[in-house]
């Protein structure tokens, strides 16, 4: 049954498109399909759809068809009014004719405040305004502005738009250009003015004084359009082509003009790197020196009796014991990082291949949603193994906490945002239909999966170690300042942290200031970085707890290397003072709220990185030596 369900949502929630996708060609005077999207706002980060709020609207409303990712991202994507024909130029085109009650009037100055951008697509390519001379690009163009004379704060709506599209023609094979073309570009140059007309108003058959075929419009040649009173607003739109020499294959990358160049990223990694290469040697210096020169004297000693059973060789008879605290969530929290690890490793595969892509809206949040459920066999046979070797004996408890522990805490926290966002009428509350598409696709797909992984993890025989287990405990001795766990800890999660805070920046970016991320080779770069300096921060300090004879290492390797997620939480409130500019108690508990799930997600996928690296690293040490 799960099969079934699982293979109807790879075919009707992903949508999964190919790489080099044919283009469309199109033909003078052919018709080009505008479509809008959600406004949105980075103050706010609290979207709506286009046709709730008081514009302009075709006769009829073509919703296009949504996917998974797109319903979660909220994208509203519909039909608009605009007619638009290739190669043809428009001049002062009559839109529609609103009157603006006072409600509206409250509703669009509000809009205005908290910045919001109105969006509009051509072929899934958003439009865009290029500012400082082509030199950076803005997503969407702004609702409308204000201005203050110091006696009181006036709101303007820019109720016109120049539509500025950039077309590449094709050659022929004898080198001339072809009829057809591409849209590679699409600018917006949005202008606020207060439209006047002759008469008595007769729709597109009205005369504009304003502006007209023959005169193009011009914000300083009349008052722009308050929207401090109610009143009549007057939308209009022009139309200009230009040709480029941009290829179609390339038409993305003027967004990517909004980040930072490459330098950044690659210091960033350059950075990062050389801090694992510090690291490296000290594991080196541990593991080849000062191990291999206690193994080597221990070993040479004839008499077992006289073996000198200091430090860490004291604690072989304890080192394996399981732990004293919650074994069953260890083993749980071990499955679902390695689960978050599968999903993030595929999503970045998926990424570089241009499979996800912001091109596709939608599609890397469905890729991640997916995988993680595809992976859920992973961790139901990693959390097993590890729960069989504790020598426990409820596995039907281990198996449901895998498959419910973690989910339930994420579907929980979506929750309650969702009816937040209910309350508030954003676009991006998820619709009950959907929501209970989630629920199925959780409870039918990933929980069978789970089950099916730990069958296999408990069928398989239990880790192997090199010394057994001795009874009664050893005493602990007391504990150093530099062996504390709490300074372990801290210091253990700085180090990782430290490793994509920079990259993080320009994820963080992307998210919440609604720009475009496409460098996933780097970012796969800094999670493979990332990951190797948690096992060897996570060995180092094993190896110092293990010497002060300290044995109780399980939940400490986990913690040691899962705390760089609370740097990165507290990443994220330096980041919402500094960056953004949130006023709205709504958008701030959305913004700490998703951050939350990010940090949980991150916390077990670098714990359990770190553990597994303390597994192999305890394992090892322990048997090269002879115990009797």
């Amino acid at each position: 049954m799960f099969s079934t369900i699982l293979n109807f949502w790879l075919c009707y929630a992903f949508k999964l498109t190919i790489p080099g996708v044919t283009p469309i060609e199109y033909v003078p005077n052919q018709n080009v399909p505008i479509q809008v999207n959600k406004v949105t706002s980075t103050k706010t980060q609290i979207p709506y759809q286009y046709y709730k709020l008081p514009f302009c609207k075709p006769e009829k409303i073509k919703q296009q068809q949504e996917t998974l990712g797109e319903v979660l991202e909220g994208e509203a994507v519909a039909s608009s009014p605009y007619e638009v024909k290739m190669k043809v130029t428009e001049g002062c085109k009559i839109l529609c004719r609103t009157e603006y009650s006072d409600y509206k009037t409250k509703l669009i100055r509000k809009l205005i405040r908290n910045e919001y951008r109105g969006h509009l697509l051509v072929e899934s390519l958003p439009a865009a305004v290029y500012e400082d001379n082509y030199a950076f690009v803005t997503w969407g163009f702004p609702i409308g502005f204000t201005s203050d004379d110091g006696t009181q704060r006036r709101h303007f709506l820019n109720n016109h738009l120049r539509l500025i599209f950039y077309y590449n023609e094709e050659q022929n094979v004898e080198g001339g250009k072809s009829h057809h073309a591409h849209i590679v570009g699409f600018q917006v140059v949005p202008m606020s003015l207060h439209h006047t007309y002759e008469g008595e108003f007769n729709g597109d058959n009205t005369r504009l004084t304003t502006c007209d075929a023959l005169r193009p419009a011009n914000p300083g040649a009349t008052s722009p359009q308050s929207i401090d009173e109610a009143g009549e607003v007057i939308f209009t739109y022009d139309v200009q082509w230009q040709r480029s020499n941009v290829r179609w294959a390339n038409r993305w990358d003027i967004y990517l003009k909004s980040n930072p160049n490459e330098s950044i990223h690659l210091f960033s990694i350059f950075n990062s790197f050389m801090m694992v290469l510090f690291l490296t040697g000290l594991v080196a210096m541990i593991m080849l020196r000062t191990l291999h020169r206690d193994i080597s004297k221990y070993n040479q000693m004839e008499d077992i009796e006289v073996q000198e059973e200091v430090g860490w060789k004291s604690v072989h008879g304890d080192v394996f014991r399981a732990p004293t605290f919650s074994p069953t969530c260890l083993a749980v929290f071990c499955g679902t990082g390695i689960q978050i690890l599968v999903m993030s490793v595929l999503a970045l595969v998926f990424s570089y291949l241009g499979i996800t892509s912001p091109q596709k809206r939608g599609s890397l949040l469905t890729a991640l949603l997916l995988l993680f459920v595809s992976a859920g066999s992973t961790a139901g046979y990693f959390s097993a193994r590890m729960f069989k070797f504790f020598q426990l004996n409820d596995w039907k408890k281990c198996t449901l906490l895998t498959a419910l522990l973690f989910p339930s805490v994420v579907f929980l926290i979506f929750l309650a945002l969702n009816i937040l966002l209910w309350c508030l009428r954003s676009s991006s509350a998820v619709p009950l239909r959907w929501g209970l598409a989630l629920l199925l696709l959780w409870l039918c797909v990933s929980l069978p999966l789970v089950c099916l992984g730990s069958y296999f993890g408990f069928s398989k025989p239990s880790y192997e170690v090199p010394v057994k287990v001795t009874k009664p405990n050893s005493t602990v001795p007391p504990t150093k300042w530099h062996t504390h766990p709490a300074f372990q800890i801290m210091i253990g999660g700085l180090l990782p942290f430290g490793t994509v805070c920079i990259e993080l920046f320009f994820i963080m970016s992307a998210l919440w200031l609604h720009q475009v991320y496409l460098v996933f080779g780097f970012l796969a770069a800094a999670l493979a970085i990332n990951m190797l300096t948690c096992a060897e921060i996570t060995i180092i300090t094993m190896y110092f707890q293990l010497c002060s004879e300290d044995y109780r290492w399980w939940w400490r390797s986990f913690l040691t290397s899962g705390s760089s997620a609370i740097y990165l939480y507290i990443y994220s409130l330096w980041y919402f003072v500094t960056k953004l500019e949130m006023t709205n108690a709504a958008s701030i508990v959305i913004y700490f709220s998703y951050m939350l799930i990010i940090a949980l997600t991150f916390f077990l996928m670098s714990g359990t990185v770190g553990f597994y690296a303390a597994f192999w690293f305890v394992t090892k040490i322990y048997g090269a030596i002879k115990i009797d």
